[in-house]
């Protein structure tokens, strides 16, 4: 099953490698990690997305809890969440594919970022089942590279991590 989960954490040196090492020693892969400052600069938001058993996610959860720099950890699993993430993709831009990749990039609401003489590069952001589909649509007119940022999430409604302190 797939797991998205939330860790708030001190914004400091080490931080990243234990919680990274609680994943690697169960034999977990992490899918996807993003790291960032939050509002208040001392402390950071991880988005981890990773597939396992629910059980031993469950460990995970708890030993993350007990790690000294751990604020709060959220596992979106079955939650109302907002899931967004970042795509940056190069397709070839002949003369003859240039219309209809402009034209998937507007109903995707994305948008031209750079453009060479071959290539596009184009922008896009939403939930990641909306990326894979830009992606497979553009796809026929050849895609150079991709580089995505994975997903960040925030929990529905007014209700946010302090408040629930």
């Amino acid at each position: 099953m797939k797991h998205t989960i939330s860790v708030l954490v001190e914004n400091e040196f080490g931080v990243l490698s234990r919680v990274s090492g609680l994943f690697s020693g169960r034999g977990f892969n992490i899918e996807s990690l993003s790291v960032a400052p939050t509002l208040d600069p001392s402390i950071s938001r991880m988005t981890i997305v990773t597939s396992g058993d629910d059980q031993i996610l469950e460990q995970i959860t708890k030993q993350l809890n007990k790690l000294i720099d751990t604020i709060k950890v959220i596992d979106f699993t079955g939650e109302d969440f907002v899931e967004r993430e970042l795509a940056l993709i190069k397709v070839t831009a002949e003369e003859g594919t240039r219309a209809e990749v402009l034209r998937i990039t507007d109903i995707f609401r994305g948008k031209v970022v750079d453009v060479t003489p071959r290539s596009y590069t184009i922008e896009v952001t939403g939930a990641p089942a909306k990326i894979d589909a830009i992606v497979e649509l553009l796809r026929p007119a050849g895609l150079k590279e991709i580089v995505r940022s994975g997903p960040v999430v925030l929990g529905r409604g007014p209700k946010g991590w302090r408040s629930a302190d």
